[in-house]
């Protein structure tokens, strides 16, 4: 029999090898741990050996002995008395003295180490000039070296390699010596090119000389450009270069005319579409001569439109700090010329630009902008902004201005103009999704499922419905149209932000110059707020009323926003708005009756949400108010607010035809007309008429007139009291706009008064009766006598 076999199982390959690299990764890792220790214990050797020199180096020397310095004579005198004297003769006395003098090593202070008349030497020679100079040690320059390309023998590879060539430096040193020529130019600003010997004539010359060279060359540059766009991104760099000219006489206005025509050749050369980065594996496929070309010159348009911006913005913010570059050669007076300018460039590429590349850009640009202290520049981009959201068609653009401007408001604490908000009224926005949320405003196809397919399908249907489902799809790939549902999310998203602009300064700044255009806004866009959020809305506006620190224009807006509300979704709610009537009936009699009437057209949408649309809601006694203080209101107000009152008052009366007993001069009704009363249901209109109407009969302009009459023949729909057509179809709102007179013009115009009338009436005997006259001039001759003055007397003695 054989050994006995071992109880221990083999490990296996796997877990050899598994062992292994455990070990060789120990192995590795106290290696690197030994070495970390060696190179630590060499830093503490080196610190240690650098202390000690150190410490050397700062250490002096010590003497054996200290000598105090004395006087020659007690030098001798000690110096004798240390020596036997009783042993030697005086000659001998005489001569050590001597030699005492000469010999200086006995008395000098052996502490000092330098030589013995260093002093003397030192005082005598002084060093040169060059001897102080430090000198430094001849350094050999490190030759680059440039790998080529290895040789291959029997033997294997040989590397090659050579010296990099030596580029001479003369014109390195040109360049250098020309830049600080042109610093010490700028330094010196007295001093120009051609030197002070120029007259002012011969320079106001020079400059139109210069001035009309470089218009030549913008002018062909841009021509060229213009003509062959695919070939000519060398050219439009070069236009853009001279954004940087550096001639003091006609650096400013250069600039200005390459800034205004680099933005007319973008503006014409762009393509409709917005172009994206290739990726790798496009760069690596081979394409057509053709399409290299275009994605060539796609490639060098966006490069250069995004230098164009950069140089732009560049301008404007060297404006806004007030720096002054040293390599520039443009005045600080000259900034805010070229910044003006620069915005106008901006705007007008936000607005036509929309499609492009970096318009996200732009918009970060233009907003901030619009809160500019300068006047001009804020009107320019609010302006631009507003054009924006107008023309906006799809809402991308929309979006990205309204993100801006929320974030810009918050991180300002509601600290803005208010023509920042009020351009967010330029928003066409009609329909949003109510609904749903903004993720699912866009459902997706559904197609039918294969087992749907299998049951309900035949073969041949099967089949003619793969193709229709895959002609469906590529439809919807290749639709040029945005659609829909796409245009809805998006302004679902937008208007959402809008409101949370809104919501936030009525909640934590009501007191800010912001909440005029904030409830301007909500008056818009009421009819598209959420239902969730009307409760808490009115209750908010108001208390706004109620508190009265608003002003009768802010009251409006609140009222018409109330009241946008509740026409629409609102209707389900239980709420009354008898407070808004008060205050809109109390508000009509403060409104600015000259030539800013714009507050007209408010009341008039007011008028018409809460009193037409809302008939069923309103009293009698309410309606008859309002037509009664309508009139009164029309009596001093302009011709196209009297207008669209007479039209308000009209559909009115249609609206509740019980409203015609004001047209009746008999009283209907118990009581007296308290016009001086701010409540409708109480001031008891019932028992007055509309004597305005008469007094509007005789009103200059055309239109009044007629108005007023048909009002006042009960508005009828037929007859010949009844309206023109053109004026009866139109709304009092639309009336008042034609019927402008912001040009200082009516329309139509209005007759000129007839010659035959005075231009002034004179007392005379043609305006007073002949006996009426006779007993004046008595009167006016006779003598005043008390007695004839005593009217007691003669009623005394006809009561008597």
């Amino acid at each position: 029999m054989g050994p006995p076999k071992s109880k221990k199982r083999k490990p296996s390959f796997r877990r050899l090898l598994k062992t292994s690299n455990v070990k060789l990764e120990n192995k590795q890792k106290n290696r690197q741990f030994k070495q970390q220790n060696t190179e630590k214990k060499h830093r503490k050797e080196q610190k240690k050996l650098r202390q000690a020199i150190k410490d050397a180096s700062l250490r002096t020397p010590q003497p054996l002995e200290r000598y105090k310095k004395r006087p020659e004579e007690e030098e001798d005198e000690e110096f004798v008395e240390s020596l036997p004297v009783d042993m030697m003769d005086e000659d001998d006395l005489e001569q050590i003295r001597e030699m005492a003098k000469k010999a200086s090593f006995l008395t000098r202070d052996l502490s000092s180490c330098g030589p013995v008349h260093a002093k003397k030497r030192k005082s005598e020679q002084q060093p040169e000039n060059y001897e102080k100079m430090p000198r430094k040690m001849n350094v050999m320059e490190e030759k680059e070296v440039i790998h080529l390309l290895p040789l291959k023998n029997k033997t294997g590879l040989i590397p090659q390699s050579m010296e990099k060539p030596v580029v001479p430096k003369k014109e390195e040193e040109e360049e250098e010596m020309d830049d600080q020529t042109g610093l010490e130019q700028f330094e010196n600003e007295e001093e120009t090119e051609t030197g002070p010997a120029l007259t002012p004539q011969e320079q106001e010359k020079l400059r139109a000389q210069k001035l009309s060279d470089r218009k030549l060359r913008i002018a062909g540059l841009g021509s060229a450009i213009l003509s062959d766009p695919t070939n000519s991104i060398k050219k439009l760099k070069e236009l853009r270069t001279m954004l940087l000219e550096t001639d003091p006489y006609v650096a400013v206005t250069v600039r200005k005319l390459v800034m205004v025509s680099l933005m007319e050749v973008f503006k014409d050369i762009v393509p409709s579409y917005r172009i994206r980065p290739l990726t790798e594996a496009e760069k690596t496929t081979k394409v057509k001569k053709e399409t290299q070309q275009l994605r060539e010159f796609e490639e060098g348009l966006v490069s250069q439109y995004k230098f164009f911006l950069e140089n732009l913005e560049q301008t404007v913010k060297d404006w806004q700090q007030r720096k002054r570059k040293r390599s520039d050669a443009v005045s600080l007076q000259s900034y805010k010329g070229l910044a003006e300018v620069a915005i106008r460039c901006i705007c007008e590429l936000l607005v036509a630009m929309a499609h492009f590349n970096f318009h996200n850009n732009i918009i970060v640009m233009v907003v901030p902008l619009m809160n500019s202290p300068t006047r001009k520049v804020s009107d320019m981009c609010c302006e631009a902004v507003r054009q924006l959201l107008k023309q906006d068609k799809v809402g991308q653009a929309s979006l990205g201005a309204v993100k801006v401007i929320s974030g810009l408001v918050k991180s300002r604490n509601y600290e803005v103009r208010p023509e920042m908000l009020r351009s967010l009224l330029s928003l066409r926005i009609k329909e949003v999704d109510l609904k749903k949320d903004t993720e699912d405003t866009a459902p997706k196809k559904k197609f039918m499922k294969y087992k749907e397919k299998q049951k309900h399908l035949s073969r041949m249907q099967r089949k003619w419905k793969k193709a229709e489902e895959k002609l469906d799809k590529e439809l919807l790939e290749t639709e040029a149209s945005e659609s829909k549902e796409k245009k809805i999310k998006l302004h679902t998203e937008t208007l959402n932000i809008v409101f949370l602009i809104y919501f936030r300064i009525l909640k934590k700044a009501q007191k800010s110059i912001l909440l005029p255009s904030v409830l301007e806004g909500l008056a818009k866009f009421a009819h598209l707020i959420n239902l969730e959020f009307f409760d808490d809305l009115l209750n908010v506006l108001q208390n706004l009323i109620q508190v009265g620190d608003l002003t009768y224009r802010e009251s409006l807006h609140c009222i018409q926003t109330s009241f946008n509300i509740l026409s629409g979704q609102g209707d389900v709610l239980n709420i009354d708005p008898l407070k808004f009537y008060t205050s809109l009936y109390k508000t009509l009699l403060k409104l600015h009756a000259g030539a800013s009437n714009d507050d007209i057209r408010i009341v008039l949408d007011c008028l018409d949400v809460m009193l037409t649309r809302r008939r069923k809601q309103v009293t009698l006694q309410r309606a008859q108010a309002f037509v009664k203080r309508l009139s009164t209101l029309s009596l001093h107000t302009l011709p196209n607010a009297a207008v669209g009152i007479l039209a308000s008052s009209r559909s009115i009366i249609h609206t509740f035809p019980k409203c015609d007993v004001l047209l009746d001069n008999e009283a209907q009704g118990s009581g007296v007309f308290l016009p001086e009363l701010d409540e409708p249901e109480y001031c008891n209109p019932q028992s007055t008429a509309l004597w305005e109407l008469h007094t509007l009969k005789r009103h200059y302009h055309p239109v009044v007139r007629r108005f007023a009459s048909h009002v006042a023949l009960g508005a009828p729909s037929e007859g010949s009291g009844a309206l023109q057509v053109q004026l009866s179809r139109r709304s009092p709102a639309e009336l008042f706009d034609d019927y402008s007179v912001k040009d200082m013009t009516f329309n139509p115009p209005v007759d000129s008064p007839s010659s035959k009338k005075k231009e002034h009436f004179t007392i005379g005997a043609a305006l007073l009766d002949s006996q009426l006259k006779l007993q004046v001039d008595l009167a006016l001759s006779a003598e005043t006598d008390p007695s004839c003055l005593d009217f007691s007397s003669a009623l005394s003695q006809t009561c008597t």
